[in-house]
């Protein structure tokens, strides 16, 4: 594990009592690790996922959300989807993106 030190030094001056008590140090910072850029989405991901949608379409729940989104149902959508991908978080990002396929749609119309 690679360590650098970084010039900035800590509040603490060496005194027993107060709020800078403590031994005076130098703080590390710990170098950028590969395991950090573990979920970022680089181009060619992107590229491949959206290839694969093209070329399979939507999934039936995908379909259906649609269908719902389209009808003003948006709170049954929500439900809906969040009972199938497991979190709120998780069936938000997915309404966002099917009102995005929704716009797209009408847009080329």
């Amino acid at each position: 594990m690679a360590l650098t030190v970084v010039t900035q030094t800590s509040k603490r001056n060496g005194t027993v009592v107060g709020k800078a008590r403590g031994h005076k140090t130098t703080r590390l910072e710990l170098v950028k690790r590969h395991a950090d850029k573990i979920n970022m989405a680089t181009k060619r991901t992107t590229f491949i996922r959206d290839l694969i949608q093209e070329v399979a379409g939507f999934a039936p729940y995908e379909r259906r959300l649609i269908e719902l989104l389209k009808n003003s149902r948006d709170k049954r959508a929500k439900k809906f989807c969040k009972k199938r991908l497991g979190t709120f978080q998780r069936s938000k990002r997915k309404i966002e993106q099917m009102q995005a396929v929704i716009a797209e749609s009408r847009r080329h119309k």
